[in-house]
Formats: C-alpha cells, sequence, structure tokens
C-alpha cells in the first residue's frame, strides 16, 4: 500500500531484476546488473527512478540509463504517491501529492552515503499545488485559490494566489499569498504556470482564466462583452462553473511573462505581453504545464500549444475562441521585453500538429511533447509525438527513429535531461516493461536505453549525490 503519513507542522507553516524482497524507508536491494550494491562515497552520484508497482511508489537506484534493467517490484525505497517530482539539483528529491484541492503533503529524498540507498529526508504539509519550480534555497509551489478577505457587494470573495516555499536545507515551510483578481489589470484572475530561474531573475508564465463573479462585479468595466457572463450553471469538474462569472478567459491570443528581481511573491514583478502567441502552458484538467525554458545563453524561450481555439461557444454560454496555432517567442537575456524579431509557427514544421509541453534538454535544444492525432480536445486525446526544437535556428524536428511507432506507444513520461541528451521513459501497448530512450538533440534520434520492470509506468527520472 501507498505509505501512510503522521504529518507534522512545520515552522510558519520538480525528471532484470535481481532479488524481490521487502523494504523500508532506509532499505533498498539491489536492482540487478546496474552497479547498485554496497555504500557509496559522499559526492557520487546515482541516477534515481521512482515508479509504481504493485499498490506501491518505489524509489530505485542505477549507475546507468544508458543499458541494463533495474525492477523496482518490491524493491527500492518505498515513497508517497506522488503527483510531481522535483530534483532540487543533485542534493534532494522532493514528491509533491496533489489532493484534489485539499492541502498536499510531500516529503524530501536523499541519497545516503553510508547505505548507497535513498532515504527519507523529510515530510512535509502544503497548499494545494498546481505548478512547481526551485527558487534560491525552496522548491516553490503555487496555485490559485478562493480567497477570505475581499469580496463585493454580493459577498463573493476574490480568489488568491497562494504560494509555498519548502526550504530545502532546513525543512520549514512558509507561505505567501497575493490578489489573482485584476492581476494583468485586464479584470481576469491568473494562475501561474512553471517557474525558471535565470539571469538572476524568477520568470513565471501568467495564465488568464476569466472573470470570477468578484471580478464580474467588482471591475465591470473590464467585461469585453456582457454575452460572455455565463447565465446559468455549466461545465463538468475542473471547468465547471456557475452563472455570473466569465469561466474562460477573453484574451486566449495572449502571452504574459512575470519577472521577479527579488526573492519572494511580495515584490512587484515586471509583466511582459505579447500577442504573437496564445497563453503560455500545457493543460490537463485543472493542471498548469510548464512550456517556459532558458537556454543556456539565458535566453528565456516561452512556447504556446495554443490552447485558446478549444473554447468553443455552445447554445447557452458564448466564448472568446482563440485564432493562434502553437508557437514560440523568446525574451533575450538581460531583457524585459520579447524580441520582437523572434517567432516560429510549430505547426508550419513536422508533422503539423500542435504541441502539448515541451522541457528544456542542452544548449538552446528543446524537446516537444506533440499531439499526435491533431486534436487538442478531450482529455483523452493522445499525445505519442517526440520533436526537437532549436532555437536559435528555429528548426523543428520530428523523432521518429529508434522510437516505438506512435500506435504503440500509451505514454511518455518526464524526461531527464543529462550530458547533453535526453531520457524519456516510454510505455508501450505490447506488454513489454517500460523504457528509457535516449533522445540525441543533434540528430533528433532515438536509443533505447534502460528498461524499468514495472506492473506501471516510470514517474520520475533524476539524479542525487550522495550525502552522509
Amino acid at each position: 500500500m501507498e505509505k501512510r503519513f503522521f504529518t507534522w507542522a512545520l515552522a510558519a507553516a520538480l525528471c532484470a531484476g535481481g532479488a524481490l524482497t521487502s523494504c523500508s524507508d532506509d532499505d533498498t536491494t539491489p536492482g540487478g546488473g546496474n552497479g547498485n550494491d554496497g555504500t557509496t562515497t559522499p559526492g557520487t552520484s546515482k541516477y534515481v527512478i521512482a515508479a509504481k508497482a504493485d499498490e506501491g511508489t518505489y524509489l530505485v537506484t542505477s549507475e546507468s540509463l544508458d543499458e541494463g534493467t533495474v525492477s523496482v517490484l518490491g524493491n527500492g525505497t518505498e515513497a508517497i504517491g506522488a503527483s510531481y517530482w522535483v530534483f532540487y539539483g543533485q542534493d534532494y528529491l522532493f514528491g509533491l501529492q496533489y489532493n484534489d484541492g485539499n492541502a498536499g503533503t510531500g516529503a524530501s529524498y536523499v541519497l545516503n552515503a553510508t547505505t548507497g540507498k535513498v532515504k527519507e529526508a523529510r515530510e512535509y504539509t502544503f497548499n494545494r499545488v498546481t505548478t512547481y519550480g526551485t527558487w534560491g534555497d525552496n522548491v516553490i509551489t503555487s496555485s490559485t485559490n478562493d480567497g477570505s478577505q475581499e469580496k463585493d457587494a454580493q459577498g463573493n470573495y476574490a480568489k488568491y494566489l497562494q504560494f509555498n516555499y519548502l526550504n530545502v536545507h532546513s525543512g520549514n515551510t512558509t507561505t505567501g499569498k497575493r490578489i489573482a483578481e485584476n492581476f494583468l489589470g485586464n479584470g481576469e484572475i491568473v494562475s501561474f504556470a512553471g517557474f525558471v530561474e535565470a539571469n538572476g531573475k524568477l520568470y513565471t508564465s501568467v495564465v488568464p482564466m476569466g472573470m470570477s463573479h468578484y471580478g464580474v462585479n467588482t471591475f465591470p468595466e473590464k467585461v469585453t462583452d456582457q454575452a460572455l457572463i455565463a447565465t446559468q450553471d455549466g461545465g463538468q469538474g475542473s471547468g465547471s462553473y456557475t452563472a455570473g462569472q466569465i469561466p474562460s478567459t477573453q484574451y486566449p491570443d495572449k502571452a504574459f511573462i512575470a519577472i521577479y528581481s527579488g526573492d519572494s511573491f511580495n515584490d512587484t514583478p515586471i509583466i511582459v505581453e505579447t500577442d504573437s502567441i496564445g497563453f503560455a502552458c500545457g493543460r490537463n484538467r485543472s493542471q498548469y504545464y510548464q512550456t517556459i525554458w532558458a537556454a543556456d545563453n539565458g535566453d528565456l524561450y516561452v512556447f504556446s500549444p495554443g490552447y485558446g481555439r478549444t473554447a468553443t461557444s455552445s447554445a447557452d454560454l458564448k466564448k472568446v475562441t482563440g485564432q493562434l496555432p502553437s508557437g514560440v517567442v523568446r525574451i533575450k537575456a538581460g531583457e524585459t521585453q520579447f524580441d520582437a524579431n523572434y517567432y516560429y509557427n510549430l505547426e508550419e514544421q513536422g508533422t503539423g500538429h500542435p504541441m502539448f509541453r515541451c522541457w528544456h534538454i542542452t544548449a538552446d535544444y528543446f524537446l516537444l511533447q506533440m499531439y499526435s492525432e491533431g486534436t487538442m480536445s478531450g482529455k483523452n486525446a493522445p499525445t505519442n509525438e517526440l520533436a526537437v526544437f532549436k532555437g536559435e535556428s528555429g528548426k523543428l524536428t520530428q523523432v521518429t527513429d529508434g522510437l516505438p511507432a506512435k500506435e504503440q506507444i500509451s505514454s511518455l513520461g518526464v524526461p531527464f535531461c543529462d550530458n547533453g541528451v535526453a531520457y524519456i521513459p516510454v510505455t508501450t501497448t505490447d506488454g513489454d516493461a517500460p523504457a528509457l530512450y535516449k533522445i540525441d538533440p543533434a540528430t533528433a534520434k532515438a536509443t533505447k536505453g534502460l528498461t524499468v520492470i514495472t506492473h506501471n509506468s516510470v514517474s520520475a527520472i533524476g539524479k542525487l549525490s550522495a550525502t552522509n
């Protein structure tokens, strides 16, 4: 079973098997064939793989991602069933559990030099999470939640951005908040999607999400069309809404980046915007995936899938439908405005399909996950294509050589980038165990690497350096 947490309050309160034996928090069993036995010299690094097996989640180590087999079946360090995994450099691995709108739970893990195995370091509790990253000494998370302070004449409370700062050294958790209403000056509530530390600053994509009841009543001049206000309840799940609000953005064909120069969200950021692309984030229900990344030279590349096109009107609700395709723009290192001479339409290259999400590999190379059937609609729209994008040239190259056929791919995991290549977990429908595929960005070719024996998929890959 998944590990049970007896959480404790903290002050101020996101890359062929051996023998199968039971495990505990401090004990792992070698996965076989990858040099995972014995002690580890402090400072020595091992690759860490998080995967679900049986009814639990386990962390196992490997000396290589390029070859061999490792098993997580009853093997490794039992961990929480995290929704997200965040590596803080090579020092810590954080598991963050999304709890359907409730407070989150999590834990940090280290590689122990004495045992050569992963062990739990601390447990955490925090506000709900929709996006995450690192900033200074903290793993940071953000979400947009109902507030309990400002309210309009009808009693509707303003929504707030809520932040968690999980200090990696002290273990302390601190929180912060700021009003999410009219954050961009257009009357809409916002959410953040992804965090990038570069050039001594923190960058985040600001995603407009329509107007709340509080916003409609407080900023009536910001309503661009009265027909956009819902006249009755509707929608499902995270897309549900009630009468009196505008449930989707009035500005689907704009992207906004907030640039913070301090060390907390209490500071006022510089807001830069562009109408060359739509809002910059990947989407899966209420989760916002990062699509902003810095190249090695500090240039920030901002990718948009073009989700505004999926906002369609119905008989009882008018929406603003976006027109812009998947595209990419850039903020050059040291600048606080978009590069006016830089834009690429991603759907004019490769298979012509829209983008789902992306990651930085090395230099100015980025790995893009694409909608393999071209449709962005529906929670089960397949995303089984990969492509490599070269920032400076704007060239997109489809990854086909070396990968299983996209019809055989059931899921693609979150990649880990190391030594100039990307390792991405691939699960197929043929019954074979998941495997890591190494993507060479210069050639856009894939090579099969480490096989991971599990009954489920690989959740995360990264590297930790051993500590005492």
